[in-house]
């Protein structure tokens, strides 16, 4: 570890088992029961890490995790949510720029880098105690690919407008421990995002929290790319919605089927059950 890298502290975590392990962003010399009592109280304000022996999670509080990684399979994505957010593929096979809006685990950062290989991908992630877990979770350094900066994702989606090759995709995964970031929460947000993507661009957010919340962003979503979206509602009770730039978007699903069965071989991921499922969303829009 570097003189600059912050210290994390491990100490066995008595939340959920015996042979559990909590990862804070603290000195060694630290009072570890003072902030155990911090953590379970929910007044720890920092994210954290549990280890279970199988899986590392990202925490923003005991209730709330935010990212999960298989101890084994770490370039797996763990969480459905996650394996969903990826099915812009299958309208956008071939990206040449993904920005991604929020780090966490890092868990769509590294699941691009090693199966999009296509595509140079900017990850924005406001918090840089966030930042610092990036090794625990086995996130690739930094190379031509890959760039992970600390920054508003707000403001470098109104910045990407200026980059000489604009994001194909939009990944919004944007949340702190309150819910999604207030910088995203606008329609003025969402404007920036469609002005920014290049011309057959894809916006892909994931949407959680109280249903009154992802029905409001839901509908800001649908003013902006004038209903041209997709959905997929998910049993943990995340929305998954892909927004397309194109207006002349009009998805030929036996292609994307097609492309689905490739995709499940190439990825592992069930890539047709996520078409049969946008297909579905399509037809109820239009109902």
């Amino acid at each position: 570890m570097s003189s600059s890298s912050p210290h994390i502290l491990v100490l066995p975590s008595p939340f959920l088992s015996d042979t559990d392990t909590i990862r804070l962003l603290e000195p060694a010399d630290a009072d570890s029961q003072w902030l155990l009592h911090k953590v379970r109280s929910g007044d720890y304000d920092k994210p954290f890490v549990i280890d279970d022996g199988t899986t590392r999670s990202l925490h923003f509080s005991l209730s709330l995790i935010q990212s999960t990684m298989n101890l084994k399979e770490p370039f797996e994505l763990a969480l459905d949510y996650t394996q969903a957010m990826m099915s812009f593929l299958l309208f956008l096979p071939r990206p040449q720029h993904i920005l991604m809006l929020g780090l966490g685990g890092g868990s769509l950062a590294k699941f691009c880098h090693r199966h999009v290989g296509s595509a140079r991908i900017t990850v924005v992630e406001i918090d840089p105690h966030v930042i610092a877990f990036r090794d625990a979770f086995a996130v690739p350094p930094d190379d031509a690919r890959l760039t992970v900066v600390e920054g508003d994702g707000a403001d470098w989606v109104v910045r990407s407008r200026g980059w000489e090759t604009r994001p194909d995709v939009v990944m919004m995964d944007a949340f702190d421990r309150h819910g999604l970031s207030g910088s995203v929460s606008s329609t003025d947000f969402y404007r920036s995002v469609l002005d920014a993507l290049a011309g057959r661009g894809v916006m892909v957010a994931n949407l959680a929290g109280d249903k009154d919340s992802r029905e409001d962003h839901l509908a800001m979503i649908a003013e902006v790319f004038d209903e041209r979206l997709l959905t997929l509602s998910l049993p943990d009770g995340n929305d998954i919605v892909l927004a397309f730039r194109n207006p002349a978007f009009a998805p030929r699903w036996r292609e994307v089927g097609n492309l689905a069965k490739a995709l499940r071989t190439r990825t592992g991921l069930d890539f047709p059950r996520f078409a049969q499922r946008l297909e579905r969303s399509r037809r109820l829009r239009y109902l």
